[in-house]
C-alpha cells in the first residue's frame, strides 16, 4: 500500500497492511527549523515542501498539517479582523517590543464602539515562534453586538488563494500521504480568540444569552473559512477542541460545547471532507461525547503527565466509532528519552493501538526544537516493525 492508501484505509475503518507511522510536525519553525536552519519562515510554501522532503527521508506516512499561509493570523490565533478596513471599520496599528515579544497593538473604530486588541509574537527557540492574542477585544455584550454589526467578512480572494496553495502541495506530496488544514474552530476555541478565558469558562452559567450570541458569532465568522478549506479538496480539516478539553467536565461539555462542536463537524463533512478533532489535554471523560461528536478522527489522548490518556481504555470505550491518532509523549519520550525507552514505549503503544484497527501511531503533539533525529529514527523503525497486521 502507498502511505496515502494506508492512512485513508485506517480512517475509513478498514485494516491496512500495517499501522501508519506519522509525526505531528509544524509547517514552520520548531523541529523543521532544527533540521533546516536556513529555512525562510516567511515563505510558507517552501516550508511545506521541506516538511514533505523531511518526512519522506525519514520514511514516515505523511499527515501534512498546515496552517501558516493557509488561514489569516487574525482568524487563526485571535482577535477581530485586522486584515480588512472599511468606512465603518477603521484600523490603526502601533508596534513595539515587550521583553522578547513583538507586540502589535490595534485600535479598531466603528460608528458605535472602539476596540483595543494586542497580538504578540516571540521566539521561544531558534526559529520557533509563539503567537497569541494577548489582549482580547470583546469585554461585554455591547462589544460583541458592535463586532457582529461591523466586522468585515472573509476576504473574497481567500478561497482561491488557499485552493491554489493546496493544489501545489498535493501535487508535490503525491501518494506519500494526506493533506490537512487547521480550521479556525471548534466553537470554544474560536470563542477563546475573542474573550478572556476566565470569562469564557463561566460565561455559559453567568450570562447564557451572551454566551450563545458569542458562539453564534463565532460560527458565522468562521464557517466561510471552513467551507473554503473543504472546497480546496483537502483530505482532512482539523478542529481544535483543547480549550474546553476535559476542564469543564463531561456534563458541562455535553450541554454547552458538544452541540456547537457537532455543527462544525457536520458542516465540514457535508462537503465530503474528513474531520479531525484535537484535544491535547485531558480527554478520557469525553470519549462517549466524542462518539456522539461524529468526527472521523479524535486525537491524541496524550499520556501522563501531558494528559490523562490511556490508549487501551480509549480503544475499548471508543467502540471503533472514530480513528485514534496518538499517543507517544513528544517531550518526555521522543525529546528527552533514551533510545531503549523510545523503543519500549513505541512497541507497547503500537501493539495496543493496532488491535481492531482505526489507529495511527504519532507523537501526541508537535515535535519540539532540539528533539534528536536519532530518537525519531528509533521511533519510526520500531513503529513499522511492530505495526504489521
Amino acid at each position: 500500500m502507498t502511505s496515502r492508501e494506508r492512512i485513508l484505509s485506517v480512517i475509513n475503518g478498514d485494516i491496512p497492511d500495517r499501522v501508519p507511522v506519522s509525526l505531528f510536525i509544524h509547517d514552520e519553525g520548531n523541529f523543521l527549523k532544527q533540521v533546516y536552519p536556513e529555512l525562510n519562515l516567511d515563505k510558507p510554501l517552501d516550508c511545506k515542501y521541506k516538511l514533505i522532503d523531511l518526512q519522506r527521508e525519514l520514511g514516515l506516512d505523511i499527515i501534512l498539517r498546515m496552517l501558516h499561509g493557509m488561514t489569516p493570523f487574525w482568524i487563526s490565533y485571535g482577535g477581530l479582523n485586522t486584515e480588512t478596513q472599511t468606512n465603518n471599520w477603521e484600523i490603526s496599528l502601533e508596534e513595539y517590543t515587550r521583553g522578547n515579544s513583538l507586540v502589535k497593538s490595534y485600535i479598531i473604530k466603528t460608528p458605535e464602539r472602539k476596540f483595543s486588541q494586542e497580538f504578540s509574537s516571540s521566539e521561544i527557540a531558534p526559529g520557533t515562534i509563539s503567537y497569541a492574542c494577548t489582549k482580547k477585544p470583546i469585554k461585554n455584550i455591547n462589544d460583541l453586538e458592535a463586532a457582529i454589526k461591523y466586522e468585515p467578512p472573509m476576504d473574497q480572494n481567500y478561497p482561491q488563494k488557499v485552493k491554489k496553495m493546496l493544489g501545489k502541495v498535493k501535487s508535490y506530496l503525491s501518494n506519500d500521504g494526506v493533506t490537512s488544514i487547521w480550521a479556525p474552530g471548534g466553537s470554544f476555541n474560536a470563542a477563546s480568540n475573542l474573550i478572556d478565558l476566565d470569562m469564557l469558562y463561566s460565561l455559559f452559567l453567568t450570562d447564557k444569552p451572551f454566551f450563545e450570541k458569542l458562539i453564534d458569532f463565532c460560527i458565522k465568522r468562521t464557517f466561510p473559512f471552513v467551507k473554503a478549506i473543504c472546497l480546496t479538496g483537502v483530505d482532512i480539516i482539523n478542529f481544535g477542541g483543547n480549550v474546553p478539553g476535559g476542564f469543564l467536565g463531561k456534563e458541562m461539555y455535553d450541554q454547552y460545547v458538544l452541540p456547537y462542536e457537532k455543527k462544525y463537524i457536520q458542516y465540514a463533512k457535508s462537503f465530503g471532507t474528513k474531520t479531525l478533532y484535537h484535544n491535547c489535554g485531558e480527554a478520557m471523560i469525553l470519549i462517549d461525547s466524542y462518539k456522539e461528536l461524529g468526527s472521523d478522527i479524535a486525537e491524541p489522548f496524550s499520556p501522563p503527565p501531558l494528559g490523562d490518556g490511556n490508549l487501551k481504555e480509549a480503544k475499548e470505550k471508543s467502540d471503533a466509532k472514530f480513528t485514534i491518532i496518538g499517543n507517544i509523549d513528544q517531550v518526555n519520550v521522543l525529546k528527552n528519552g533514551s533510545i531503549d525507552m523510545i523503543k519500549k514505549n513505541t512497541e507497547e503503544t503500537v501493539k495496543t493501538g493496532k488491535q481492531g484497527g482505526r489507529f495511527i501511531l504519532q507523537s501526541a503533539d508537535y515535535l519540539e526544537y532540539d528533539t534528536p533525529v536519532k530518537n525519531i529514527e528509533a521511533y519510526i523503525e520500531t513503529g513499522i516493525k511492530y505495526g504489521e497486521y
